[in-house]
Formats: structure tokens, sequence, C-alpha cells
């Protein structure tokens, strides 16, 4: 694509949002950014960015004006935390933003979802897009993307082109939010269950790759519009095996420790209850959501956007996991 149009990233600042300006921009697209925060290396690849709340209308048609296609990465991510700043986060704002796209005529948008939406604690083997929202959600996170992901398919059905994408696990370079922990907590964590439950993960450049297919094939085929897809490696493996093959990337002998699923679910619940009654903001050492999440199967019947949109992983787990150990060679440096 050669046309130089104008292209929206709210949160493209952050690890998947700038993955995918790094792509608009190899593709010479005009960036713009839409995010709390200041990132100069934004600035550096030349990308405009507004400096925003979501909850500032004001700030997000601003934002919006002139903008042919919109990718709204932004969230608050997390397994603790007041039902409120999550709902303002992940769905007033979306709301927001959906408000002022139809507003000023954005022609296509792009979600960010999550294959949270749809876990309800049990096991998750080759599930399609055709499973239900649960009737109980996990935690305000799963919650309220889930009312995201409910408000931007029913825009697509009042006439706004969008797509809704369910990358799991992201991870790579740059990706401090869940690498940090794993590498932070590595003295501490335990394999939970046997650790023979699969999981399939996402490398962050096949997910942005992901959503750039997702707006070529919605200009291309307004039929799309209102589709959610799952996208992942298609790669399911062990968790165990993933876990310790991220820890080897960062020079850490692996986990052979385990607890049982009760166990853990058990000091889940205290650690839990002793949070809430101090009052703590801050996530505790383990939820009884991060159990469930790593002790059960999670991986998907992605088939629907390799036939859709033509996806298929540019990068394999094997070569993610190189450029991973490159980057956390230098990141540990850096801060050391």
């Amino acid at each position: 694509m050669t046309s130089k149009r104008t292209v929206l990233v709210t949160g493209g600042g952050g690890f998947l949002g700038s993955a995918i300006v790094r792509l608009l921009i190899s593709r010479g697209e005009t960036v713009r950014s839409l995010s709390r925060g200041r990132y100069p290396e934004l600035e550096r690849m030349g990308v405009e960015h507004i400096c925003a709340d979501l909850a500032d209308l004001q700030a997000v048609r601003r934002a919006c004006q002139g903008v042919e296609a919109v990718f709204h990465v932004a969230a608050k991510f997390g397994t603790w935390g007041r039902y409120e700043a999550y709902y303002q986060a992940n769905t007033q704002a979306t709301l927001n933003l959906l408000s002022v796209c139809r507003e000023v005529g954005v022609s296509r948008l792009i979600y960010t979802s999550s294959p949270s939406v749809v876990f309800d604690g049990r096991d998750m083997r080759g599930v399609d897009e055709s499973a239900p929202y649960p009737a109980r959600f996990e935690g305000p996170y799963a919650q309220t993307k889930a009312l995201g992901e409910q408000a931007v398919l029913q825009a697509a059905r009042e006439g706004l082109p969008a797509i809704a994408l369910r990358p799991h696990l992201i991870w790579g370079p740059g990706g401090v939010h869940l690498i940090d922990r794993i590498i932070s907590r590595a003295k501490r964590l335990r394999i939970v269950g046997d650790g023979t439950n699969q999981v399939d993960t996402i490398y962050v450049d096949n997910a942005a790759w992901a959503h750039i297919l997702a707006e070529d094939g919605l200009n291309r085929n307004p039929a799309l519009s209102g589709r959610t897809y799952f996208v992942s490696q298609d790669q399911p493996m062990a968790f165990a095996q993933m876990l310790n093959d991220i820890l080897a990337a960062g020079g850490l002998p692996p986990i052979t420790r385990k607890v049982s699923p009760t166990l853990a679910r058990l000091a889940a619940l205290f650690c839990e209850g002793i949070y809430k009654t101090l009052g703590i903001e801050s996530e505790p050492p383990i939820t009884r959501f991060q159990v469930d999440a790593i002790a059960t199967d999670h991986w998907f019947d992605i088939s629907a956007i390799k036939r859709d949109l033509g996806y298929k992983p540019v990068v394999s787990t094997e070569e993610g996991l190189k450029r991973l150990a490159l980057w956390l060679r230098d990141y540990s440096g850096s801060r050391s």
C-alpha cells in the first residue's frame, strides 16, 4: 500500500501499540498516537503524538480528525484492582472512541480484545469464536474488555466497519509487563499442577501483523465487519515448557517445583483477603484469576483468521525466543 493516509493507534507507545506503529510506518502510513504517557521514541519515528486520556472527548475528536482507520489498542491490564478503574479504561474509553469515530466518519476500526472475554475458569481446548461470553467473569479486566468488545460489535451492526482481535499472552522484546513478571519472580515461581496443560501464546510482531491484516481485510471486504478472531502462534505447548523457555532466554534455570491447583487457589484466596481487608490497591503476589489461567488449557482454533485474513505467524516461537534472549541481555545490562 503506497497511498499516504493518516492512521490512529491508541496506546501507540505501549508494547503492542508500538509494534503496530512500526509496521504502519514501514508501509508508508502517516501515524498518529493517542495515549496518556509521553513517548520520545514515537517522535523520533515521526509519529504525531497526542498526550491525553480517552476520557477527554475533545482530545479524542482531535486525534480522530482526518483519520481513515483506528487501531484501538490502549487498555488497562491486570488481575487485580477496582472495577471502576478497569471500566473507565476498557469500557468507557471504548464507548467514547466509538462515538467519536462515528461522529467524524472513521472508515475502519480494529479493536484489541482478549481471549479472557470468554474464559470461565475452565479448560479452553481448541475454542473458536462461537464460544459464548461466560455467565460470570473471572475478574474486572476480562469483564470490562468483554463489555468493550460487545460495544465494538454493536457499533459494527450499526454501520461502523470494525473487527475485534483476541491475541493471547503477547510476548517478545520490550514486553516488560509479562516478561518482567516472570523474570523478577523466577525464584518464587511454581508450576501449578503438573505443567502439562497446553497454552498457545503469540509473539508481539505476529500480533501486530494480525492487526494490519485485519484492517487490510476489512478494507477489501466490508462484509467482515462485526467479526471476532482468535489469533496466536498456532503452536500449543506445555505451559511449563513455555515458562521455562522464557526463563532460559533470560539466562535463568528452569522451574521444577510444583504446587497443586487447590493449594494455589487457597493461597490466592488468602492473599486476596488480606489485600481487600487492608485496602491495598497493588496486585497481590498471586490471585485466583492467575491460578486458573496458568493451571488450565488455553489454546484456540484460529482457522477463521487464517481463512478470512490470510494470517500465519511471520515469526516462529523459536525465532522469537532468540530475539527475546538478545533483548533481555541488553535490557538486563542497561538496568544493572
